[in-house]
């Protein structure tokens, strides 16, 4: 009796990289890459100095997984092999041609998405595990930036790329613009070569940044990050970063868009949940400053922005009109004077006292000030150098 046929797509192979690769390419992915479920002694060093010099900022889940973190083999003692893989979300235009528009909010590209990249890739890794288990028989388990692990080292030890001097994965095919994600399996994989670094001399990324959050190359200080202060960071933020950051409201592409790897990379997404949202692109202040709790949510319903929550966001939008110079945005934000989040009204405060006249800021300091209860908004009706708010005790 001949042997019913067997469907290609469930033959396992000898080696079974070059099926996983050809599935992953085929679920969406842009590469893939195998290392070892394993981290170097000198990956934990650095790790353990980052957290140790508090780079991190308030991020405590950084440290409350720091073994797990810094050893592959610690998340899943299982494994033996990880497959990485990353998919392009290059933007069509200049990320940085919002920042010369004061009315508009720049929006990280990442964050402008249809749909939160952790789910798009998540969905598409899981099948590749499900796929990996009935073919070749073995367990695996998907992470997309939701556990304890050091995807770039990884995606570098798996030959995607290298972490630059920005310290974000570079690719000579897609440049800085990669979601990452991690199939961990049992399977003995062969690891392809680590990518060498081909940052060579430049420093693009490290001059561009506006706050100076490399204190030297390939290392990150965090609290100085605009992307950590907008996103991460829960309290008020300090006064020396309120005028750099501009009018970016939701993290800072400036490292990543000034790349020159960036020139080769042609892959636009291939992932339609990773196509932008043409609102995202360059929302208007004056419409964001307006959102409560409940528009906000339905705004960014599917969005990583979502999580940082509706007060963090429009702190962030305020200061974005402090620094527009539209004096025509100041009602807004006077509106938000009596807002129930102190983070919120703490920052409509600084925006009035950069676009108001000395006179009109203290006309309302006069009618707010002695209604006000929370340290830190008093801190803020506090300025005493005029319309610059350079003198806020802060």
């Amino acid at each position: 009796m001949q042997a019913a046929s067997q469907d290609p797509a469930l033959k396992p192979d000898a080696d079974p990289r070059a099926a996983i690769r050809e599935r992953a390419l085929a679920l969406g992915f842009d590469a893939v890459g195998f290392a070892p479920a394993t981290s170097s002694p000198e990956l934990r060093e650095r790790l353990s100095s980052f957290l140790t010099e508090g780079m991190h900022g308030d991020m405590g889940w950084l440290a409350a997984n720091e073994a797990r973190r810094g050893d592959a083999a610690a998340l899943w003692p299982g494994a033996r092999s990880v497959v990485v893989v990353a998919a392009s979300y290059r933007p069509g235009i200049d990320p940085l041609d919002v920042l010369s528009r004061p009315d508009r909010g720049g929006v990280s590209v990442y964050a402008r998405t249809g749909r939160d990249y952790h789910d798009a890739l998540k969905k598409r890794l899981k099948e590749l595990g499900r796929w990996l288990g009935t073919v070749h028989a073995g367990d695996a388990r998907a992470f997309v930036d939701t556990a304890p692990v050091m995807e770039k080292p990884l995606a570098q030890a798996a030959g995607l790329g290298w972490q630059g001097k920005h310290t974000n994965l570079v690719s000579r095919e897609h440049g800085s613009w990669l979601f990452l994600g991690e199939l961990f399996t049992t399977l003995d994989l062969e690891p392809d070569t680590p990518e060498a670094d081909h940052c060579g001399s430049c420093r693009r990324c490290l001059d561009a940044c506006p706050t100076a959050a490399f204190p030297v190359p390939y290392r990150l200080d965090a609290r100085r990050c605009i992307s950590y202060l907008t996103i991460e960071h829960k309290g008020h933020i300090p006064l020396e970063f309120r005028e750099p950051m501009g009018n970016r409201i939701y993290g800072c592409d400036d490292c990543l868009a000034v790349c020159p790897w960036n020139k080769f990379a042609q892959t636009s997404p291939r992932i339609d949940d990773l196509l932008p949202r043409i609102e995202l692109t360059a929302p208007r202040l004056a419409d964001l400053v307006r959102l409560d709790d409940a528009s906000f949510r339905t705004l960014f319903s599917g969005s990583p922005i979502k999580r940082t929550g509706r007060d963090r966001f429009v702190r962030n939008v305020l200061i974005a009109i402090g620094n527009s110079g539209r004096a025509g945005l100041a009602p807004e934000a006077e509106r938000l004077l009596s807002d129930p989040s102190p983070l919120v009204r703490a920052m409509a405060v600084w925006a009035l006292a950069r676009l108001l006249t000395p006179e009109a800021f203290a006309d309302l300091r006069a009618a707010n000030l002695p209604l006000e209860k929370d340290e830190d908004v008093v801190g803020e009706w506090a300025v005493m150098g005029g319309r610059d708010g350079t003198d806020a005790p802060r």
